[in-house]
C-alpha cells in the first residue's frame, strides 16, 4: 500500500459517515417537497424551488466526495484531480448563485451569504485541500473534511430553513 492508501484508509469511517448523512438528507428533502405538495404552500413555492435546489447540490456534493474518496487505488494524482475537479464544479456552481448567474433573486443579503457565499468558501476548501494533498496528504484530507463538513453544516442549515417555511405557512384552500 502506499502512504495515500494508508491515510484514505484512517480517513475511511469519516467518509461512509459524511456520505450516510449526505444521503439520509438528501432522502429526508423529498419527504419536505412531500409536505409542501400536499400543504399547497402557494405562497412559498417559489421560495422552496429557489432554494432547495442549492441545498440539494451541497448534500449531494458531500456524498460525491466521499465517494470519490473510497474508491480504491487513488494515487496522490487521481485523488487530487477528482478532488479538484469536484471543487471547481462547486465553486463555479456557487459563484454563479452568488453573482446571480442563474437569475436567483435572494430575498437579501442574509439568505446570499447562507446559499452562496458559505458553500463558495467550502468548495474553495475541497480545491485547497485536493492541491495540498500532491505534497501534504494528511493536511490535504484535513481541510478536504473541513470543506465536506462546512457543505454539510450550509446544507442543514439551509433545509431546516426551507422546512420551517413549508410547515410555518397555512395550507391553501384548494
Amino acid at each position: 500500500m502506499n502512504d495515500l492508501e494508508l491515510l484514505l484508509e484512517r480517513w475511511a469511517n469519516f467518509y461512509l459517515l459524511m456520505a450516510a448523512a449526505a444521503a439520509t438528507l438528501i432522502g429526508l428533502l423529498f419527504v419536505v417537497i412531500t409536505l409542501a405538495a400536499e400543504r399547497r404552500v402557494e405562497e412559498a413555492e417559489t421560495k422552496i424551488r429557489m432554494y432547495l435546489t442549492p441545498t440539494a447540490i451541497y448534500f449531494a456534493s458531500v456524498l460525491g466526495v466521499a465517494a470519490l474518496l473510497t474508491f480504491p487505488n487513488h494515487t496522490r494524482l487521481t485523488a487530487a484531480f477528482c478532488i479538484c475537479l469536484a471543487g471547481v464544479v462547486g465553486l463555479v456552481y456557487s459563484g454563479s448563485n452568488l453573482i446571480g448567474g442563474d437569475r436567483k433573486n435572494y430575498v437579501d443579503w442574509h439568505d446570499r451569504i447562507l446559499y452562496a457565499v458559505f458553500p463558495f468558501a467550502a468548495y474553495g476548501l475541497l480545491v485547497l485541500g485536493g492541491a495540498l494533498l500532491l505534497h501534504f496528504p494528511q493536511r490535504g484530507l484535513t481541510m478536504m473534511a473541513v470543506g465536506m463538513l462546512s457543505l454539510l453544516a450550509v446544507a442543514i442549515r439551509n433545509s431546516w430553513a426551507i422546512t420551517i417555511v413549508v410547515l410555518s405557512a397555512p395550507p391553501s384552500r384548494r
